[in-house]
C-alpha cells in the first residue's frame, strides 16, 4: 500500500467535502436576505464580500444584515475584527465559515505608519552618522623647494620641449554627460556595467568612460559598486534613494592637457 499516495487522496476528499460545506453554509446564511440596491439574491464571494447576482453589486454582509446584540449598533470592520460602531463591544460575525477578513484601509495606514518609522529611524542614523565624522583636513600644497635640487631637476627635464610640444587635445570625454547617464538608468536593482548602454560608436572607449564615470559617482555616494567575477555591478547607493539633487560634483575635464611647463618653486 502506498500511504502517502494514500494520504494526499484523503487530503483531496476533506478539502473537496469543506468547499461544499462552504457553500452549503453561505447558500443557507443568504436565502433570507436580498441585495439592498435591486432586491436580487445574492452569493458569497469571498469571506466578508458577497455579490447580487442581478446587478452585480458587491458588500459586506455582516455590516449590512447583522446588529449588535447589545444596543443594536452597526458593526464596523477594525483591522480583522468586527465591534460595534456605537458601544465598541466585538461582534462575532455569522457570515464567516472558515475565513478572516480584514480591513485594507486599516491596512493601508499601518503599513503607511510602518514605513514612516522607517524613514525616521533612517534620518536618526544618518544624523548620528553625520555627527560622528571627524573635521575635515586640509593638506597644504606642496613645497617644491623643501627638497634642495628638486625645482632643477625638473626643469632639466623639460628645458627641450617647450618648443616641440604642441596642444594635445583630449579625447571628447563628457564625466558629466556620463554620469547624467548611469544616474538616469542605475535604481534599486544591481545592474552591470556591460548592461549600461554605450554613448558612443567605440565601445571599449566608452566603457572605460563608464567605469570612470561609476567610480567618481562611487565617490559621491550616489551609486555603489562592487566586483562579481569579471563583472563590475552598480546600484544606487541606499542614502541617496530619496535625494533628488546632489550638492556640488566632480569638476568636468577642460578637455585640454598643456605641454609640460617648467616648475617654479612655491
Amino acid at each position: 500500500m502506498n500511504i502517502i499516495a494514500r494520504a494526499f487522496d484523503v487530503v483531496h476528499a476533506v478539502n473537496a467535502f469543506v468547499e461544499k460545506a462552504r457553500r452549503f453554509f453561505y447558500s443557507v446564511l443568504l436565502l433570507g436576505h436580498r441585495c439592498l440596491k435591486c432586491r436580487g439574491s445574492l452569493a458569497m464571494v469571498t469571506a466578508g464580500r458577497c455579490r447580487c447576482v442581478s446587478c452585480g453589486s458587491q458588500f459586506d454582509p455582516t455590516v449590512a444584515f447583522q446588529r449588535c446584540s447589545a444596543c443594536g449598533g452597526i458593526p464596523v470592520l477594525r483591522g480583522h475584527k468586527y465591534e460595534c460602531r456605537t458601544c465598541g463591544r466585538p461582534i462575532m460575525s455569522r457570515f464567516i465559515f472558515d475565513g478572516v477578513v480584514f480591513d485594507a484601509e486599516y491596512f493601508r495606514q499601518r503599513m503607511a505608519e510602518s514605513r514612516q518609522r522607517r524613514r525616521e529611524r533612517r534620518e536618526r542614523v544618518k544624523a548620528m552618522l553625520a555627527e560622528s565624522r571627524s573635521a575635515e583636513v586640509s593638506l597644504a600644497g606642496a613645497q617644491l623647494n623643501s627638497v634642495p635640487g628638486l625645482v632643477e631637476a625638473l626643469n632639466a627635464l623639460t628645458s627641450d620641449l617647450d618648443g616641440s610640444c604642441a596642444v594635445e587635445t583630449r579625447s571628447d570625454f563628457d564625466l558629466k554627460r556620463y554620469e547624467d547617464h548611469i544616474q538616469a538608468l542605475v535604481h534599486d536593482v544591481p545592474l552591470s556595467l556591460k548592461e549600461i548602454p554605450p554613448l558612443g560608436e567605440n565601445l571599449r572607449q566608452d566603457l572605460i568612460w563608464r567605469f570612470i564615470a561609476v567610480v567618481f559617482l562611487a565617490h559621491l555616494r550616489v551609486i555603489e559598486i562592487w566586483q562579481e567575477g569579471g563583472d563590475v555591478m552598480v546600484i544606487r547607493n541606499e542614502t541617496d534613494r530619496e535625494r533628488q539633487d546632489l550638492s556640488g560634483g566632480p569638476e568636468s575635464p577642460d578637455g585640454v592637457e598643456r605641454p609640460l611647463g617648467r616648475a617654479e618653486a612655491c
